[in-house]
């Protein structure tokens, strides 16, 4: 007889998502953890009084209307809340031809900084991120659910049949496809593009419309919104709220393999020998590590083959953190930048680096007079492969070196001010968070249409399920939040609970 209904492999936001929504309907649920705390690239570390955020510090979905607002919804769900500080400007953009501009929360205000340098498209512009509003209302209109689950399909279509028919429109567009119906200009495009790249990783012909209807404008609507005590506090509010409806986690738990009895999944297999059946097993684990490493060859369905042929691993990143002197920041300094020096170097490795400064909205995650600064940039993980141990930490300190001296161009004095220093390579990455060579997510191979070419939740596999940045809706916290809503309603219909 299966121990749980419901094995999740990995606390990453999606998993966490799934098991605490299970919980709530009543499922016996598992969650096994690699590491010693939840949240995977949503996670923390604590150094000499610095408390660190794995990833970025940028959180959506924390807003208090709507239906977009899906981390608010995930705590309630188990009955949690965490304290978020706003933050009133999205990204400063440090970019080429001296393009400085700043991402503010009124709409207005944004479309007025963009306007100012290309007051020639100013229709353009506005017509560009009013379509982007029009998605996202869409989306805000309706319960994100399973879009395998017919029924669901059904009653979302019989209540908000205009907003189905227009997401339906969508499906298959990409950004780029109507960015270019609005706008000329091959500069104000190649913003679009990092407007894009930022959060996607590839342009804006390559971004599916959809995701961007949520990002372009949720920033506007819920806003982005940074939990008190750092980005760690959400999974860790997830698994109180697991524990609290009997939900179970263990922690250093490395999954080695999905157990099959003809042809289904029925449990898993941990690095220790012990064995844990279920009538349902979840993957929080990339594409790559389920249908490779967690499964072997002979048993990979061919439908996962021909994804892998569409889709590509992106990128890992070189994250450098930091702790520095309070004064090393100029007074008015935002949370979060991106700098690039170059369009062409866009999506080089270190051609773009992200930078996020979260003590700006939250000061206890640093010592008294010091700041957290959070800088990454993308790198491929075989540029980390063959080095000898003091290679490796050459490398990682020329690069570094390198990145800081960027940096000082908008924080002078960077180098002397700095207090701590821990660099985290693609190594790092897939050591710690277990994701095949530290990526990041899947990206297109090519341009695709849309969404169209992003896999749900169940898989050919019976029995086994996929959340996370591997299936749709894609990356970002928000997105796997709603992958996790997803996969838990379809688990549910097919548990009949």
């Amino acid at each position: 007889m299966p121990q749980f209904d419901a094995i999740i492999i990995g606390s990453g936001i999606g998993g966490l998502v799934t098991a605490t929504q299970l919980a709530t309907k009543g499922a016996k649920v598992l969650v096994l953890e690699r590491y010693l705390i939840p949240g995977g690239s949503a996670g923390y570390f604590e150094r000499e009084g610095y408390r660190f955020d794995v990833g970025a510090s940028m959180i959506f979905g924390f807003g208090e209307r709507g239906t977009t607002n899906l981390l608010t919804r995930a705590l309630a769900a188990v009955g949690e809340n965490l304290e978020t500080i706003p933050d009133n400007v999205q990204i400063h953009y440090h970019l080429p031809n001296g393009l400085e501009l700043k991402v503010e929360r009124d709409y207005q205000q944004f479309l007025e900084n963009l306007t100012a340098h290309f007051p020639h498209e100013k229709q353009g512009i506005r017509s560009f991120y009013d379509e982007c509003w029009r998605v996202f209302n869409y989306l805000n209109s309706m319960d994100l659910l399973s879009l395998e689950e017919p029924r669901y399909l059904l009653r979302t279509f019989l209540q908000h049949p205009l907003s189905c028919l227009g997401l339906a429109r969508y499906l298959p567009l990409n950004v780029g496809d109507i960015a270019r119906k609005y706008i000329k200009d091959p500069n104000l495009l190649k913003f679009i593009d990092i407007e894009c790249y930022c959060w996607s990783v590839v342009p804006a012909a390559m971004t599916p419309m959809i995701n961007a209807g949520m990002v372009f404008s949720d920033r506007h609507y819920g806003g982005v919104n940074y939990p008190k005590g750092g980005v760690g506090q959400i999974a860790q509010r997830l698994v109180q709220g697991l524990q609290r409806f009997c939900g179970k986690i263990i922690y250093q738990s490395r999954v080695t393999q999905i157990l099959l009895e003809k042809g289904c999944a029925v449990g898993v297999k941990l690095a220790n020998g012990d064995i844990y059946y279920a009538r349902k097993v979840v993957s929080n684990a990339t594409r790559w590590d389920t249908f490779g490493k967690l499964l072997s060859a002979p048993q990979i369905p061919i439908n996962e083959s021909k994804w892998q042929q569409k889709y590509q691993k992106s990128p890992s990143f070189l994250s450098l953190h930091m702790g520095v002197k309070a004064e090393v920041l100029p007074m008015g300094t935002e949370c979060h930048h991106i700098l690039l020096a170059d369009w062409r170097k866009m999506m080089d490795a270190e051609g773009t680096i992200f930078v996020s400064i979260p003590t700006l909205l939250d000061p206890d995650l640093a010592p008294k007079g010091h700041h957290i600064i959070h800088a990454f940039t993308p790198h491929w993980f075989a540029d980390w492969q063959g080095l000898s141990p003091s290679d490796y930490q050459r490398q990682k300190e020329r690069i570094a070196a390198g990145i800081i001296e960027r940096l000082e161009k908008i924080f002078p004095g960077l180098d002397a001010g700095l207090d701590y220093l821990e660099i985290g390579t693609p190594r790092t990455h897939r050591r710690y968070l277990g994701r095949e060579d530290g990526t990041y997510g899947p990206i297109p191979r090519r341009k695709l249409y849309g969404l169209l070419g992003m896999p749900f939740n169940r898989t050919a596999i019976p029995g086994l399920y996929c959340v996370g940045d591997s299936t749709f809706p894609g990356q970002g916290l928000n997105a796997v939040a709603f992958s996790g809503f997803a996969c838990a309603h379809r688990i549910a219909v097919d548990l009949r609970l």
